[in-house]
């Protein structure tokens, strides 16, 4: 069962979801920039993490699964979230650049056929980044924070259920490395900033970003692993090097 739209906005209230949001959010806007001129849609519970993209892209949308409810979003300016069933998406294919999935797959009733639908509305070689709660993390089992509910995933789950779904991993990251409790949100980035060195497995979330590729004929041949973003930002494949890379 979905967290409902207000228990989610409750906790991007309290001072660890705003450390959530800004870890997330500085990764994030490492992999797209500002999304000038693209068509980004936030699939889940997004909203947190749309906002810098609004100034510059040519389209912003915030779609929010029924059985979780929609809020007013952005308050106090036209309307750009709509309600939608996740089996059924409303919108035209191909429509947009860039869809960012939080608080989406973990209480998704069929994750995969979720997938096939961002598929059909995700341009050709658009991407798509997915923010999953990490199964081997102490977030997976925190009942207090929205991450803790459903489906955790490990990094392989994510890269065969995006393939299943005809999309290809590119690259990934890890965040969220400080305990889910309210008292540890002021040392959060601090946390992050050596977590991904220290303990990479116990992160909070897995970020994966993956693209959809069209082809007249599928390529034949062993896939290639997805890349691991740097610990300390997330950027868009092909990725450049930086002082903490890893290529797989």
């Amino acid at each position: 069962m979905r967290r409902d739209v207000l228990e989610l906005r409750r906790f991007y209230s309290t001072p660890l979801g705003r450390a959530a949001r800004a870890a997330l959010s500085r990764k994030l806007v490492e992999a797209w920039g500002d999304a000038a001129r693209l068509d980004v849609m936030g699939l889940g519970y997004a909203t947190p993490y749309l906002d810098p993209f609004r100034p510059h892209a040519r389209r912003v949308v915030a779609t929010m699964p029924a059985a979780q409810g929609v809020e007013v979003w952005p308050a106090g300016e036209r309307v750009l979230s709509c309600l939608a069933d996740e089996a059924a998406l409303p919108f035209v294919n191909a429509l947009f650049d860039r869809i960012l999935m939080v608080h989406a797959l973990e209480e998704a009733d069929n994750p995969l056929g979720l997938m096939r639908e961002v598929w059909r509305v995700l341009a050709p070689s658009g991407r798509v980044i997915l923010v999953a709660a990490n199964r081997r993390s102490l977030w997976a089992g925190a009942e207090s924070t929205p991450f803790g509910h459903g489906r955790p995933f490990t990094r392989l789950q994510l890269e065969n259920l995006v393939r299943e779904a005809e999309l290809e991993p590119v690259a990934w990251s890890r965040a969220l490395f400080a305990p889910p409790l309210q008292w540890s949100a002021r040392w959060a980035e601090g946390i992050d900033s050596v977590g991904g060195m220290l303990w990479p497995a116990l992160s909070g979330v897995i970020l994966l970003e993956a693209v959809k590729q069209t082809f007249a004929v599928k390529p034949k041949g062993r896939r290639a692993r997805a890349r691991v973003f740097a610990p300390g930002a997330l950027t868009p494949s092909p990725l450049r090097r930086g002082p903490f890379d890893e290529r797989r």
